[in-house]
């Protein structure tokens, strides 16, 4: 039986904030690894208002829009969190993004001040002046005759103390969120005040994740992406410690969990692959960890990690559209290990499988993962087309392709867009990638889809082997006999790539429609020659 918990249904960042300062005072909330910094819950409350002063004298006020274009410092939590006090909206802007990625996103957001750092203002100056995009630039670690200010003096001229005015509901937005899209231009999520606590009150259930006060978060994802938003709202609303990296690194990611005693973390994408080929430690299982969550386990892998490290590793399913949706259920862990299983749908959230047409299709049947409840996007910002094509029938549309066993557990398929069709037969790429990923030799696999005037299109798999391969041809057939072994004959790539590294998007998953771009010498199987 479950243990009972505080239903919160806490209603903006102000009250998050008092509440946590209040409760948990000089416990420590946040740690920056980089720079060694630390924080109380009392010490982030007063930084979050020293902060939103500080906005306001700058003239941002209620619905006006913040740009933050910084690495993982203090700064960017303390000014995310300012403008919920203000009830103005965040807009984070991807750190590695160059001009052209820049300037659509201020232009698009009508963003009036952007935060950075020093490296970041010839390019966004150069926006102002030869796009035409008006916004201050406030830098944070050294003075810049091309920024408008420098933070330390702005905070240091700060001649009142915060005193908030604004009135803040659940559904006041605090974010414009971009996504990554794989193609067109970014979308902005809208993402209200309780789209953040909402995923901050769920992962307290003790059958998801439990976060208590006595745990250590860690994170080590780039600010600008939403999972250290939601880790920082979850340890000022459950009084947990966070830890903040400045980035990934697999070569010193547990090095810092046993450093900092953490308890739990989630990651993503190509992390769990990278982490495993680091070399085996007698120290792997001398850690506090007792929960991992991460979206898109290997399932060829999870026994192998679970084993290596001694700690369950817990599916968990999100999209910043819709917030924490779909998770693998403490009690049910077992059972599922290494079945790819997804889990179940949160407390709060109705998820069907239906067909193109929007009917549900039979338990076992493949079809798109739709979903309803709440604490989801409000829409994409500016774009009431693309809003009302996610949201249709009342659901939200993930694009996700998805089964449903008999007993409600979740099973992913692949994208809809990651379909390949193949002389009229659809050819799942994540089935093909499972597969390939299978032979010992293959570190990482992407498959997509090449035109073909006969058979429509043709599947193209892109490999990157654990060790360089001298013999190219015999390795690719030797992967060839093994995709022939265990796959339909229609769904073994006709095309094969092999490469050093696969292109990631900042949510450290791969990036296949710069694959399509990225053109490299390719063996075909069927004429049995290679073609540039």
């Amino acid at each position: 039986m479950a243990e009972s918990r505080e239903i919160l249904d806490l209603k903006n960042v102000k009250e998050v904030v008092d509440r946590a300062a209040k409760i948990w005072g000089d416990k420590t909330a946040l740690i920056f690894d980089e720079t060694k910094q630390q924080f109380s819950f009392k010490e982030v409350k007063h930084k979050i208002k020293q902060f939103a002063a500080m906005l306001k004298e700058l003239g941002i006020k209620e619905k006006d829009k913040v740009a933050l274009m910084l690495p993982n410092v203090p700064e960017f939590p303390f000014t995310w969190l300012a403008t919920g006090l203000l009830g103005a909206t965040t807009v984070p802007l991807n750190y590695r993004y160059q001009k052209f990625d820049a300037s659509y996103v201020l232009e698009h957001s009508e963003s009036k001040l952007v935060i950075t750092t020093a490296e970041k203002v010839d390019m966004l100056h150069q926006i102002r002046l030869e796009d035409h995009v008006d916004f201050k630039i406030i830098t944070t670690d050294e003075v810049n005759d091309r920024a408008d200010f420098f933070l330390d003096d702005v905070l240091n001229n700060v001649k009142d103390s915060f005193a908030s005015t604004a009135k803040t509901y659940p559904e006041t937005l605090m974010n414009i969120q971009y996504t990554s899209g794989t193609t067109g231009k970014p979308k902005g999520c809208m993402l209200s005040q309780k789209y953040w606590i909402n995923i901050a009150e769920k992962i307290a259930d003790p059958a998801l994740i439990g976060i208590r006060e006595d745990d250590v978060l860690l994170t080590s994802q780039p600010f600008y992406y939403m999972d250290p938003q939601w880790n920082t709202m979850a340890a000022l609303v459950n009084g947990a410690t966070l830890v903040v990296l400045d980035r990934f690194s697999p070569s010193v990611f547990w090095e810092k969990i046993r450093e900092y005693k953490v308890t739990f973390f989630y990651v993503l994408g190509n992390m769990p692959v990278l982490l495993l080929k680091m070399p085996k430690s007698e120290k792997d299982k001398k850690h506090h960890v007792r929960f991992i969550g991460c979206s898109a386990i290997p399932p060829h892998l999870h026994k192998e990690i679970e084993e290596r490290w001694g700690v369950p590793w817990y599916e968990v399913f999100g999209m910043t559209e819709t917030g924490y949706d779909i998770s693998m259920r403490v009690d049910e862990h077992d059972k599922y290990v290494g079945t790819g299983a997804l889990g179940r749908p949160a407390t709060d959230r109705e998820v069907r499988i239906v067909d193109e047409n929007g009917n549900v299709v039979p338990r076992g049947e493949v079809g798109e993962m739709v979903f309803r409840g709440k604490g989801m996007m409000d829409g994409y910002y500016k774009n009431p087309e693309a809003t009302n094509e996610v949201f249709r029938n009342g659901w939200f549309h993930t694009g996700d392709l998805a089964y449903m066993d008999e007993d409600g557990v979740l099973f992913y398929v692949g994208r809809v867009k990651d379909m390949i069709r193949r002389s009229g037969e659809n050819i799942a790429a994540a089935e093909v990638e499972e597969v390939i990923m299978l032979h010992d030799s293959v570190q990482l696999a992407a498959c997509t889809p090449v035109e073909d005037e006969i058979r429509g299109e043709e599947v193209k798999a892109h490999i990157v082997p654990k060790e360089k391969v001298s013999e190219q041809m015999a390795y690719i057939r030797t992967l060839i006999d093994h995709c022939e072994k265990n796959l339909a004959s229609f769904k073994v790539p006709r095309y094969w790539e092999i490469r050093d590294s696969l292109p990631m998007t900042p949510s450290e998953r791969i990036a296949k429609h710069r694959l399509k771009e990225e053109k490299l010498a390719y063996y075909d199987r069927v004429e049995d020659k290679w073609l540039e």
